[in-house]
């Protein structure tokens, strides 16, 4: 079904706190500062009044069709909110017909249209001459990325904006808007604590919709004292977002203790404390991609060469919480972190980048050997740039005697293998390649 709007209707006051307080300008616009901010490309085109179609791309709740509604409202164009669930091809068609009268008499239609990926390649393509003569101005909205789901011609004639999930800051302030707000909840007496908003903030993982409807929840079920204020405590805040209530703060004291905890946990190889460390952080609305980082650390500096498939596991976790996100990601985080922790383990590497770290701090810059510079020019040449070295693969043994660190640093050793895991093998090929050269000198 298509729904035709005067523009901002009034919301009921029984209407949800989210339509309450539905912004109407760019200056209430909370988050997507890279698109809307002061001088950025998509606010110009809003206030200069030369917005085109284009595609929004990005998670529920951050704000499309609420921006969708402040561009109608500022270029002054008819809006038209569609639903690709629920609308098929006559729809598109009667809509289409009304907008190219209003094009005729001098009216602009926008055309908003939720879910567009869900709609097939004939639906799409019913878009594209009222698009190309300008009928309307298709916006349509998507959580999934547009170069897969939307029809490459229709694709071509729109620009595409990412729009990302807001910021915990973001969604505190909004939070704190609702609470003073006539539209919102501010002509009640409320009791909530700064920390509880921090919670609903993170419990709502960048979706506005989702803090607010929280937030009113847990407002209408606070307990009602002498006074007649509402109050919300953290019984009330952990029914309401069917979780136990933790309150970590991302950049406190908690936050780097359970890190501390899942990085010695793994380093001591014990995989059920790790796990528990992590899920801890998960619990407490961690990043799962800051976890996912530290693990990737943790898989050069702990286990190293002993077993260099750690890397690519704890990479490839990464990549499966950046694509899958909260809460399907905690799995692919406890298969690196439990492999992580029964790996075999070797600091080599990062003792070596320590102890090198150490020399460039505390001794002078010291000169590339001549004989491993480059000789691009004859100059550098007869400044004997490059003379005397020897191409390692033009030897039997694929081994030269050249000296490589500076005169300075000749007998300097920063990488010391382990014996643990596959480093063992390592550690016996060094030993080859410095007994080979110790001999040949």
């Amino acid at each position: 079904m298509m729904e035709q709007l005067s523009l901002f209707d009034s919301a009921e006051p029984s209407a949800p706190l989210a339509s309450r307080l539905r912004p109407h300008t760019l200056d209430d616009y909370v988050g997507q500062k890279h698109l809307v901010g002061k001088g950025k490309l998509l606010r110009r085109l809003i206030e200069e009044d030369q917005v085109s179609s284009m595609i929004f791309w990005g998670p529920p709740g951050v704000g499309k069709t609420t921006l969708a509604r402040i561009i109608a409202e500022r270029t002054r164009a008819e809006f038209v909110e569609f639903s690709a669930v629920t609308s098929g091809i006559k729809e598109i068609k009667e809509v289409m017909a009304k907008a190219e009268q209003n094009r005729r008499t001098g009216i602009r239609t926008l055309l908003f249209t939720d879910e567009i990926h869900r709609f097939n390649k004939a639906q799409q393509d019913a878009f594209l001459p009222y698009v190309e003569k300008g009928s309307i101005i298709l916006i349509g909205a998507t959580t999934e990325n547009p170069s897969f789901e939307i029809n490459s011609a229709l694709l071509s004639r729109c620009k595409v904006f990412i729009l990302k999930a807001l910021a915990e800051e973001d969604l505190e302030e909004l939070l704190e808007h609702a609470l003073k707000s006539p539209a919102g909840l501010g002509n009640m007496k409320i009791q909530i604590k700064d920390s509880h908003l921090k919670a609903i903030a993170r419990f709502a993982n960048g979706d506005a919709r989702t803090a607010l409807n929280t937030l009113e929840m847990a407002v209408f079920n606070g307990r009602m004292n002498e006074e007649a204020v509402l109050c919300v405590d953290e019984e009330i805040l952990a029914q309401c977002m069917n979780r136990r209530l933790v309150l970590y703060d991302k950049n406190g004291e908690e936050h780097y203790n359970l890190i501390s905890a899942l990085h010695k946990s793994m380093r001591n190889s014990d995989p059920d404390a790790a796990v528990y460390w992590m899920q801890r952080m998960l619990d407490g609305g961690e990043d799962p991609l800051y976890i996912a980082r530290r693990l990737v650390r943790f898989a050069s500096e702990d286990v190293g060469l002993a077993d260099s498939d750690a890397l690519q596991v704890a990479v490839a976790a990464y990549q499966a919480c950046h694509f899958l996100g909260m809460p399907e990601c905690d799995v692919h985080l406890a298969h690196a972190v439990v492999y992580l922790s029964m790996a075999p383990k070797s600091n080599a590497l990062y003792m070596a980048c320590e102890a090198c770290k150490a020399d460039i701090k505390e001794r002078p810059a010291e000169p590339v050997p001549l004989h491993i510079c480059n000789a691009p020019t004859n100059l550098m040449k007869e400044m004997n740039y490059g003379r005397g070295y020897i191409y390692a693969h033009d030897t039997e043994e694929k081994l030269t005697k050249m000296q490589c660190l500076p005169d300075a640093l000749a007998y300097r050793r920063y990488y010391e293998p382990s014996g643990e895991g596959k480093e063992k093998l390592v550690k016996e090929r060094l030993e080859e390649i410095l007994n080979w050269k110790h001999q040949n000198n």
